[in-house]
C-alpha cells in the first residue's frame, strides 16, 4: 500500500516537472542566439540579412510545422511526440554548435521544428492531464519559459567570453537532456490530444471571417514586433553605445518581463466580457517602448521591461481570443491553425526585413519606426478583435 501511494504521488510530480522542463526548452535555445549574432557575423563574414535569417528560420518552422504537430500526437501519443520534440531540439543544438556554416542554419531549423511541436502539444497535454488547473499551470510554464530564456540571454555573453560562441551555444543542450531524463518516465503512456486539437487547421469558414482576420492580425503583429526585438535588440543597443554584456542582460530582462502578465492577466480577463481596453493598452505599451528605444535609448532598461510586458500580455490576449471569439472546439482549432500559421509567417518576415533595411540604410531608426507603426496598427486590431462577438458558424 505504501509503495502504491508513493507511486501515485510520484507520477503527477514527475509529470509536472517534465512539463516545466519542456517549457524551459521552448524559447531559450532559440533566443540565446541573438546576443551572439555579432560574433557569428564576424566569424563567418555574414551580412545583417544573412544573420537575420538565423532568427527567421525557427519562425518559418513554427508556421509550417505547427498545423501538422497534432497529427504526430494523434499517431504516436502526446508523450512520445513531445519526447521526439525534445530529441529534435537536442540534435539541433549539437548541429548548430558543430562549427560549419551549413550546420548553423540546419541546426537552427531543426531546433525550430522541435520547438514548434512542443508549442502546439504542451497546452493540449496540460488540458488533458490537469483540466481543473489549466490557467495556473499555463501561467507556471509560461513563467518557466520566460525565466529560462532570460537566464540564457544574460549568461550567453559571459559563456562566449569563456568558451567561444560555439561553446556557449552548445551548453544549452543541458536543457533538452534534462527534460528527456525526466520525460522518459512518461513514455509508457499514450495519451491522445485534447478534443478539437486534431481538427484540420483550414476547416470551416474562419478564413473568410473578418473577425478571424482581426484576431490573426492582432496576434501576428504582436509576434512580429516581438521577434524583431528578440532578433535585433542586442545589436540595436550596441549601436547605441551600450556594452554587449549590458545589451545581453537587457535582452534577458525583456524576456523575463514577457512572463509576468501570465501570472495576473488570466483572472482579469475572466471578469471581462469585452477585452478592447486591455488589448489596446498592451499594444500601446509596445508603441511607447519602441518609440522610447528610438528617441531615448539611454533608458533602454525601462523600455525593455515595458516592451516585454506589452508583448507578453499581447500573446496571452491573442491566444485567449481564439477561445473567446469562437463557438466550439472545432472552430477554435481552425482559428488557432489560421492565426498561428499567418502570425508566424508575419513574424518570420520581420527580422529579415528589418535586417535588410539596416543594411540598406546603415542604422536602426527606420526599422524601429516601422515597428512602432505596426504596434499602432495592432492597437486598432485589438479594438476590433476585443469586441464581445463570435465568428459565425
Amino acid at each position: 500500500m505504501i509503495i502504491t501511494l508513493q507511486r501515485s504521488i510520484a507520477r503527477p510530480t514527475a509529470l509536472l516537472a517534465g512539463i516545466l522542463l519542456i517549457a524551459a526548452n521552448l524559447r531559450a535555445p532559440f533566443t540565446a542566439l541573438p546576443p551572439l549574432l555579432g560574433s557569428i557575423q564576424a566569424d563567418f563574414g555574414l551580412g545583417t540579412t544573412a544573420a537575420g535569417a538565423l532568427t527567421t528560420l525557427p519562425l518559418l518552422a513554427f508556421a509550417l510545422v505547427s498545423p501538422f504537430s497534432a497529427l504526430l500526437a494523434r499517431k504516436y501519443g502526446l508523450e512520445r511526440a513531445l519526447f521526439g520534440a525534445l530529441v529534435l531540439i537536442a540534435l539541433g543544438i549539437a548541429l548548430r554548435s558543430a562549427g560549419a556554416p551549413w550546420g548553423l542554419y540546419a541546426g537552427t531549423a531543426v531546433i525550430g521544428t522541435g520547438i514548434a511541436i512542443g508549442n502546439v502539444l504542451l497546452p493540449s497535454l496540460v488540458k488533458r492531464s490537469f483540466p481543473q488547473s489549466v490557467a495556473a499551470l499555463t501561467g507556471a510554464y509560461a513563467l518557466a519559459m520566460g525565466v529560462a530564456a532570460a537566464l540564457g540571454s544574460a549568461a550567453v555573453i559571459p559563456l562566449a567570453h569563456a568558451l567561444g560562441w560555439r561553446g556557449a551555444l552548445s551548453t544549452f543542450i543541458v536543457l533538452p537532456l534534462a527534460a528527456l531524463a525526466v520525460w522518459t518516465t512518461q513514455l509508457g503512456r499514450h495519451a491522445l490530444p485534447a478534443t478539437g486539437e486534431t481538427a484540420s487547421p483550414h476547416a470551416g469558414k474562419v478564413w473568410r471571417s473578418a473577425l478571424a482576420w482581426q484576431v490573426t492580425l492582432f496576434l501576428g503583429l504582436n509576434s512580429t514586433i516581438y521577434y524583431v526585438a528578440i532578433g535585433w535588440l542586442p545589436a540595436m543597443l550596441a549601436d547605441s553605445g551600450l556594452s554587449l554584456e549590458y545589451a545581453g542582460s537587457l535582452h534577458g530582462v525583456l524576456q523575463l518581463a514577457t512572463a509576468v502578465p501570465g501570472l495576473v492577466l488570466g483572472p482579469i480577463l475572466l471578469r471581462m466580457r469585452d477585452q478592447r481596453l486591455p488589448a489596446a493598452m498592451v499594444a500601446g505599451f509596445s508603441v511607447i517602448a519602441l518609440a522610447g528605444l528610438l528617441v531615448l535609448p539611454q533608458f533602454a532598461l525601462a523600455w525593455s521591461i515595458l516592451f516585454g510586458l506589452g508583448t507578453g500580455a499581447g500573446i496571452i490576449l491573442g491566444l485567449s481570443f481564439i477561445g473567446l471569439r469562437t463557438r466550439n472546439a472545432h472552430q477554435a482549432a481552425s482559428l488557432s491553425g489560421m492565426s498561428q500559421c499567418i502570425g508566424y509567417l508575419l513574424a518570420a518576415a520581420g527580422p529579415m526585413a528589418m535586417g535588410m533595411l539596416h543594411d540598406a540604410l546603415g542604422g536602426w531608426s527606420v526599422p524601429l519606426g516601422i515597428c512602432t507603426a505596426l504596434a499602432i496598427v495592432a492597437i486598432f486590431m485589438g479594438l476590433l478583435a476585443g469586441r464581445d462577438r463570435h465568428i459565425e458558424a
